[in-house]
């Protein structure tokens, strides 16, 4: 079997492509840069492809039995250029529609938790919450949602297609670093002054790949999977990150007084491309951060999360091995 995986040089490409080549199956990796140095060991092929560029998805995706479309664009300082929209929505479509005249047997479509809607989602949330369609919430959550859409429309024209939701994404082998691997970093540095009065749902980017390869094996076409962790405030995190190498714990910031100074923190984010600055949109994701059911990829696919404690200590582990 070949598999191919698009966004492997992000976090949880990278972390899937191991996975795969661990497991014996025939990966190939597919992004817009050159194979990360972490990767390179594994002797896999790599093909240099812009989901943004049709023509250079046929040669990506050729001889492949299962796609997993991990390639996104995150943001929280919102959309604009329209590269959001493009790369979630336009990509999404341009992936499913090559795996379609491909004759590919599955496409895994690697989403988000930001799909639903978490202003309006039950307590906790499943696969039957409201999606992310109003034009107040954020650019990246609308485009996460928008961009399910229209994979499904090529599902209904007789692509097999599952969709995967992880929460909020953690762990080692996070190459970049991540939004969030930059948070971890920078209270293992004491660069953080103050944790904001929120949280969110956390979940080992390992335990995702892992139900990502249960979803092309054993999902069901055209369904949505949530794969959760556990729901954490920043302060855990950051007492879990104390555990982890002895940093101080910032102080917590309430949750109105961030609010307030937000518009701020959204135009200096726009303008110094700081992934750790409060906008809008990033206290939009802790401040509705909602608890998550994972019955369902628990009960079909096998989904289950490790102990948040053991992720944040080998997070760290793995950035002090790489020499991060």
């Amino acid at each position: 079997m070949t598999a191919v995986v698009t966004g492997a040089a992000g976090h949880v490409g990278a972390n899937l492509v191991r996975l795969l080549a661990a497991r014996g199956v025939a990966v190939r990796g597919v992004d817009r840069v050159e194979m990360p140095p972490a990767l390179a060991g594994l002797g896999i092929p790599w093909v240099r492809a812009d989901v943004l560029d049709p023509a250079s998805l046929g040669p990506a995706l050729d001889g492949a039995d299962v796609v997993y479309h991990l390639a996104a664009r995150i943001s929280v300082t919102g959309d604009r250029d329209g590269s959001v929209r493009r790369t979630n929505v336009d990509g999404v479509r341009n992936v499913a529609e090559t795996a379609l005249a491909a004759g590919v047997r599955r496409l895994v479509h690697c989403s988000s938790v930001h799909a639903f809607d978490l202003e309006r989602c039950p307590d906790p949330l499943d696969e039957d919450g409201p999606r992310s369609r109003d034009r107040r919430l954020p650019a990246y959550d609308r485009s996460k949602a928008a961009g399910e859409a229209a994979l499904r429309e090529v599902v209904a024209r007789g692509l097999d297609g599952v969709v995967v939701n992880p929460t909020g994404v953690i762990g080692p082998l996070d190459l970049a670093p991540s939004r969030m691997g930059r948070f971890f970093l920078a209270l293992r540095d004491g660069r953080l002054p103050a944790l904001l009065d929120g949280g969110f749902d956390w979940v080992d980017v390992r335990d995702v790949a892992a139900t990502l390869v249960a979803a092309a094996e054993r999902g069901r076409t055209g369904q949505s999977y949530l794969a959760p962790g556990r729901w954490m405030s920043l302060r855990e995190l950051a007492l879990l990150a104390h555990r982890a190498t002895g940093c101080r714990v910032p102080r917590v910031v309430p949750m109105a007084v961030a609010r307030a100074w937000s518009p701020v923190g959204t135009r200096l984010g726009r303008s110094t491309d700081d992934p750790l600055m409060y906008t809008g949109e990033a206290l939009h994701a802790i401040r509705f951060g909602a608890r998550v059911s994972g019955a369902k990829a628990a009960g079909e696919l096998g989904h289950a999360a490790r102990p948040t404690p053991d992720t944040v200590r080998d997070l760290y582990a793995w950035f002090e091995a790489a020499g991060v």
